[in-house]
């Protein structure tokens, strides 16, 4: 019986062992989603970095036509043994894939270091912070919070932010300067 099964592939070899598992019969499906845009346009990359799914009867096909598969370091197995995925699994991942795809792929914030924001969503909603900048493609920056007289760094969604209005009674999150260096004290007129 057919079954999908999660294959763990080596870095950058996810279409290469896509294409060698369909030119031997076995039907492969490696979740895309469009990238941000490049001067050759839109680009598609691999949802799951060093994933893909597969789908074949390993009793008739055999554990090892799948195992040497170039590009291949493992199939995902629990004690030994490969572990089936249920077809839910697979049609939720095409069907979350799809509606990310359909409003063009993973969204592009506007935001600017320096720009005024606040947090919409999560333990830190409602304060307002300075927007510092991003720290990993999964779609995580980094932004300054005034907590307790000091600014405190956070890492945060950026789903989760959206452009503030700096006013006069939001407080500064960096002191002014106080010396040239040295100790030099800056004089105020």
């Amino acid at each position: 019986m057919e079954q999908w099964y999660t294959l763990y592939t080596k870095p950058n070899a996810e279409y290469r062992a896509a294409t060698a598992l369909q030119k031997r019969g076995i039907q492969a499906y490696l979740p895309e989603i469009e990238s941000l845009k490049t001067r050759q346009g839109r680009v598609r990359k691999p949802f799951f970095p060093c994933y893909l799914f597969a789908r074949v009867d390993l009793k008739a096909v055999g554990l090892s036509r799948v195992q040497w598969t170039p590009g291949l370091r493992r199939i995902v197995a629990f004690d030994n043994w490969p572990v089936p995925l249920p077809d839910e699994v697979i049609n939720l991942i095409q069907r979350k894939l799809d509606g990310i795809n359909a409003v063009g792929g993973r969204s592009a914030h506007t935001f600017q270091p320096g720009d005024s924001v606040r947090i919409t969503d999560g333990p830190l909603q409602g304060m307002q912070a300075i927007f510092e900048g991003p720290t990993t493609p999964a779609e995580r920056v980094r932004v300054l919070l005034n907590i307790l007289g000091h600014a405190s760094r956070a890492h945060v969604p950026v789903t989760d932010l959206e452009k503030a209005i700096a006013t006069a009674e939001t407080p500064m999150l960096v002191r002014p300067r106080r010396t040239r260096g040295r100790g030099r004290r800056i004089k105020s007129s």
